[in-house]
């Protein structure tokens, strides 16, 4: 085993050191080893890194002893991948804010991993009408017989559909949750869970015995539209995470598909407002297939992208920002209070909010779907 994962353990678990920052202190230091034992004026050197924040990863440093971290920590998370290691999926390991450590329990597949098979995420409310349940195990349970993987995040309503159309067509499903791998939320689909541990795989960024939180199921959206080549939105209100996950796979560089709706369906607006903006239409299941036949292979210089952007809360696309911002909700104003007109990178939101990485990332994706700030690629937020 390399000792370099004993660090990547211990760094994941300083408060204020997101996946960007762990991937410049890894650069400026050679390794995450060297990197631990370094001092408080060689971390400050890091760009963007204040005197306040030093302090703070140093005092956090100070309480853990990695290698008695790592053993203890194996006993409860037998499982997991670090970004360093050969078998971390490559599509994920390829965003700016992959999970430093991904924790997983099922059936591992290799080849899967390293991008051979095609992966596909479907999204969308959870609470879908019978038009889109149905289309959502239509559109899994094909993909699944073409020998697809489904990736989804075993939350009521669209995802339940999506994994479960996809086992019940003999085919392999990944869960990516919000909680720890031990718990299984929401409790319904205790059945489904061990059903796709036992043919599929189950994967978090989160240690065993996290519970449910606001925050997580938000942030655990990044690595469906990451674990993805292409993401499928089906049926998502106006403010919904399934929007968030469509972006967020746009920023990646990955395709959106959407299943169009009515417009008299509050629970399809979502999807309308994505398909005026860019993202492909799905027009039945043969030309479904026909869209996923033209993605290139891995490796190659081809890469579609979308070019649509996202909406302000008025509707208009610049994303100029005034001095204060009305109706910005009293717990969000610690994330909303450094983020500026200016691009600025998420891990100095982190460090200047003191606040724990997951709670940051959930704040921002509700300011997102309030209108009030905006991701740009490589992790960066403005108002």
């Amino acid at each position: 085993m390399s000792r370099e994962r004993i660090y990547w353990l211990a760094w994941s678990l300083v408060a204020g050191v997101g996946p960007i920052l762990l991937e410049r202190i890894r650069q400026q230091f050679g390794n995450l080893e060297t990197a631990w034992r370094v001092d408080a004026d060689a971390l400050l050197a890091l760009d963007g890194v204040g005197e306040q924040s030093v302090n703070k990863i140093v005092a956090a440093r100070d309480r853990i002893d990695p290698d008695q971290l790592f053993t203890k920590h194996a006993i409860a998370n037998p499982h997991w991948w670090t970004r360093i290691d050969p078998d971390y999926p490559r599509l994920l390991g390829e965003i700016p804010s992959a999970p430093s450590v991904l924790y997983y329990r099922g059936q591992v597949s290799l080849a899967e991993n390293r991008g051979e098979v095609p992966t596909v995420g479907i999204v969308g409310t959870r609470d879908p009408s019978d038009y889109g349940k149905r289309w959502a195990r239509k559109i899994s349970a094909l993909l699944a017989s073409k020998g697809f993987t489904i990736v989804s995040g075993l939350a009521q309503g669209i995802d339940t559909e999506a994994h479960t159309a996809c086992l019940e067509a003999g085919g392999r499903t990944i869960a990516v949750v919000g909680t720890g791998l031990d718990i299984v939320y929401p409790s319904r689909n205790q059945a489904l869970a061990a059903q796709i541990e036992r043919e599929g795989l189950i994967v978090s960024e989160y240690t065993a015995n996290t519970p449910p939180d606001r925050g997580h199921f938000p942030a655990r959206n990044r690595i469906i539209a990451g674990l993805s080549r292409v993401t499928i939105v089906i049926e998502a209100p106006t403010r919904s995470g399934a929007l968030i996950t469509a972006h967020q796979a746009n920023d990646f560089g990955r395709d959106v598909y959407v299943l169009p709706g009515s417009i008299d369906n509050p629970k399809a607006i979502g999807c309308l407002e994505l398909l005026s903006r860019g993202a492909q239409p799905i027009l039945g299941l043969d030309p479904l297939l026909e869209l996923l036949a033209t993605i290139p292979q891995l490796g190659t210089t081809e890469q579609l992208q979308l070019s649509f952007d996202r909406p302000s809360a008025t509707g208009s696309h610049d994303t100029t920002a005034t001095s204060a911002a009305p109706n910005v909700p009293g717990d969000l104003q610690p994330v909303w209070s450094h983020v500026s007109s200016d691009p600025t990178n998420f891990d100095e939101i982190v460090l200047k909010s003191q606040l724990p990485v997951a709670s940051v990332s959930s704040m921002l994706i509700q300011l997102e779907l309030l209108g009030l700030v905006t991701q740009l690629p490589g992790m960066r937020y403005q108002r």
